[in-house]
């Protein structure tokens, strides 16, 4: 699904192709997500000096961290990684995370406690720098705006813009209101 989405984005239609699989999986837009999904796939097999091991290649050469415990939908897509902490509890299906992106706890938390991590929806754009900080809940559909400190819960269909985030909700009209 990864692959596909990434696809997507470089405007192919056609069914990806044995080497175009390969060769997608060394672009420095796809090869850190490929990490991640191998760091998953140990973790998950309680193999966790494999997961260590390919966690911290991402992060020596893509910048991006991200724990294997952190439950990831398919779809993901990291255009620019540099910068980049993943440490929610779950990211949705078909995310779109800009470089700088940071998901955590509001105090240090070396055991990776799930209450404290953020939840991202399916279908988000995080923007470049932002900051989505403590038990957070980012709607499905929803957009960060870039360097916007997210502290409060997000709903559906909503855009957070601003430190601290203020969330604005588009109306079936098309009107933008801000909400309080």
């Amino acid at each position: 699904m990864d692959i596909e989405r990434y696809q997507q984005f470089i405007g192919r239609a056609e069914p990806v192709s044995t080497f175009g699989l390969i060769k997608s999986c060394f672009n420095p837009r796809m090869a850190p997500v490929v990490l991640i999904r191998l760091s998953e796939f140990f973790f998950s097999r309680r193999l966790s000096m494999l997961a260590k091991f390919f966690t911290t290649a991402n992060v020596a050469i893509f910048g991006i961290e991200s724990s294997p415990q952190v439950r990831i939908g398919g779809g993901l897509f990291l255009p620019h990684t540099v910068g980049t902490v993943l440490g929610a509890e779950r990211i949705g299906e078909y995310v779109t995370i800009l470089q700088g992106v940071t998901l955590g706890t509001v105090e240090p938390d070396n055991g990776f406690t799930v209450s404290l991590r953020p939840v991202i929806g399916n279908h988000v754009v995080l923007g470049a720098g932002a900051k989505v900080i403590g038990r957070v809940t980012i709607g499905d559909y929803a957009k960060i705006g870039a360097n916007a400190v997210v502290l409060k819960d997000v709903p559906a269909h909503a855009l957070a813009v601003g430190v601290p985030a203020r969330i604005i909700l588009r109306t079936n009209a098309g009107n933008v209101q801000e909400k309080n």
